[in-house]
């Protein structure tokens, strides 16, 4: 499969057309875009998204054979299955044309804008689309951020798959940005546990969120683990053969090795200091200790951080939450791991919606706009 690179990576601004009628004659319905005020607590948010300058666009990791235009086809052959639509089939002429808004129901961090973009394309490349926020920006419950015109059939077809993307992913970049500014000075990373065939999406939201990757798969990275030391014998012995297979094979790559005790790291570090190694990152790995008063004892990570003494990068894994990440992050480690950025990530609520002033009037209702 070819790698993963977006027909559409930037946010698009396109004039939409008039919105008198649709190419059948009759009326479209009303999707006039009005932009709620947004809470005066927040001065940085109080702009409108027309007067607030976009992000660049956040690309998606590069990857040497995810392909993300089969991913999305996948989604939506789920979706289709043999027969289509057949509730658009059912109800909706091809001639239909038809406006639809994208409404934050929820406040958090967008993104998926620029995979919305390639999704539309796939499923009808004449529909037209228009944001007034990007990737990485905060909206507000409520807010209008953008719209899709054209063939209404088309609009529902492509709908749910969008939503979907979108929701998780905008649900992971709330999280991380959320941990990342928590966690400063360390850089927040994900892990591999991810949804299996979406890794690559749920780590560009990471990406879009503020956070860093970690490795993308078991193939840019010598990661040495806990199973890994424990079948060589020793952290030696493991460390010990990956130079020397990097070596053999004339292959360089970021090396990690993941350690569990102090005693670990000083038997790694001897083994660096008497030998030439790959070495490039030491995991402190659940060195964090929860205590029963609710409060952490960093102590033991703090010890490693020294030892280590910035002759390595090194990354704290294990206990780490909202709760914690800012006490980690206060121990010089260069790198928190979480894996709860995308294994229990909580969806940010978005809709799409033709009758918009119906669907705020619900959301209102129900607190949900």
């Amino acid at each position: 499969m070819s790698p993963a690179t977006p027909t559409a990576a930037a946010p698009i601004r396109q004039h939409l057309p008039s919105s008198s009628s649709s190419s059948s004659g009759n009326p479209r319905p009303s999707a006039r875009l009005r932009l709620p005020a947004r809470p005066r607590a927040a001065p940085s948010a109080s702009m409108s998204a027309e007067a607030r300058p976009a992000p660049s666009p956040v690309p998606p990791p590069a990857h040497p054979t995810y392909d993300l235009s089969a991913v999305i086809a996948l989604a939506l052959s789920e979706d289709a299955g043999d027969r289509g639509d057949v509730s658009c089939l059912a109800t909706i002429p091809t001639d239909v044309k038809a406006e639809a808004t994208f409404i934050a129901k929820e406040d958090g961090v967008i993104a998926g804008i620029s995979l919305a973009e390639m999704i539309f394309n796939q499923v009808d490349p004449s529909l037209k689309v228009e944001w007034f926020e990007a990737d990485g920006n905060y909206v507000h419950k409520g807010l209008q951020f953008g719209k899709v015109y054209g063939c209404a059939q088309s609009i529902i077809v492509a709908e749910r798959v969008v939503l979907n993307f979108m929701q998780r992913m905008s649900g992971i970049a709330t999280m991380t940005k959320a941990m990342a500014d928590a966690a400063r000075p360390a850089c927040i990373l994900e892990t591999r546990k991810t949804a299996p065939g979406l890794r690559l999406v749920d780590k560009w939201a990471v990406l879009i969120g503020g956070g860093k990757n970690h490795r993308l798969g078991l193939f840019d990275m010598v990661m040495i683990k806990d199973n890994h030391i424990s079948v060589a014998g020793g952290i030696t012995n493991a460390m010990t053969s990956v130079d020397q297979f990097l070596e053999k094979e004339n292959l360089a790559v970021p090396v990690e090795v993941e350690t569990r005790t102090l005693e670990e790291v000083r038997d790694l570090l001897k083994y660096t200091d008497e030998n030439k190694t790959s070495l490039t990152r030491i995991m402190l790995d659940n060195m964090v200790v929860p205590l029963p008063n609710g409060d952490l004892d960093v102590s033991m990570l703090k010890d490693a951080v020294q030892l280590i003494n910035g002759r390595f990068e090194t990354e704290a894994s294990g206990n780490v939450t909202m709760d914690t990440v800012k006490k980690i992050g206060e121990t010089g480690v260069t790198y928190i791991s979480s894996g709860a950025l995308t294994h229990s990530v909580k969806a940010l609520d978005i809709s799409l919606k033709i009758d918009t002033e119906l669907a705020l009037q619900v959301g209102r209702r129900t607190n949900r706009a």
